[in-house]
């Protein structure tokens, strides 16, 4: 069965996944989270590509912001999707595409050693605005320092070019512009938009179980239609890019 894989962003870590997690594992869906923070984003590619080649199957890959820079650079998945995550092109960064907010800007605290971190109460009106206060705590609670740099690395590839996309755009985002979300989108090939701000995978977990469940669904039926013989004088499904779909959710 394929797996599916979660990369966090900037401050985060696996466990901010946990809500997701759990629900996808009840479902009986294999689910892989790598832990980033290995120095710069070549390195973070590198664990995620590793965690990618050891499996038995091309895994979705799901980014979350920061994370969206890392699943770029990885080869081998078999559908990305992007959650309120940089999708850059060629030369591009993070941090070259802008689109910080005031909000999660001011709540930047840098460290003597250029590292930085989160203030905790502002980091929850940038990341978990829309969540209940005792999920905001909670990851607010997990946040770690971030070491400098990483942010403004450029991906060596670029394998939303070359594989199916899906993009999400959290409508009510505090902290990445939902405009540069929505001009981002535009290099995927499939589009959603969810009325929430930027982690709906603490506050909206159900979206984000409901989205992979159904990704991992479209998947095994297209494997089912490959492995099917042509019926005489059929047509194949057509592919490629620009079958955009936007699909609205959240209240």
């Amino acid at each position: 069965m394929t797996a599916v894989m979660l990369v966090h962003g900037l401050y985060h870590r696996p466990e901010h996944f946990a809500p997701v997690t759990e629900r996808l594992r009840a479902a009986g869906v294999d689910v892989v989270v790598p832990e980033l923070h290995r120095g710069s984003l070549t390195a973070d590619t590198l664990a995620v590509q590793a965690a990618v080649d050891s499996l038995r199957q091309p895994p979705i890959v799901l980014g979350h912001s920061y994370g969206g820079s890392v699943i770029t650079g990885v080869c081998g998945a078999a559908r990305l999707v992007y959650l309120a995550a940089f999708v850059p092109d060629v030369g591009e960064s993070a941090a070259g595409l802008g689109g910080v907010s005031r909000r999660l800007r001011e709540a930047i605290v840098r460290g003597p050693d250029e590292s930085t971190s989160l203030h905790p109460g502002r980091a929850a009106e940038a990341l978990y605005d829309d969540c209940p206060e005792p999920l905001a705590a909670w990851a607010v609670g997990l946040l770690r320092t971030q070491a400098p740099g990483c942010g403004r690395g450029v991906p060596e590839g670029h394998s939303w070019k070359s594989t199916p996309s899906t993009y999400v755009v959290c409508a009510r985002d505090r902290a990445i512009d939902p405009e540069l979300q929505r001009s981002m989108a535009a290099r995927c090939s499939d589009v959603r938009e969810w009325r929430t701000g930027h982690s709906p995978f603490v506050g909206r977990s159900q979206l984000v179980v409901e989205l992979l469940r159904e990704l991992l669904a479209t998947g095994a039926a297209d494997e089912r239609d490959e492995e099917a013989p042509a019926s005489p004088g059929g047509r194949g499904r057509a592919q490629g890019r620009g079958s955009v779909r936007v699909v609205y959710r959240g209240g």
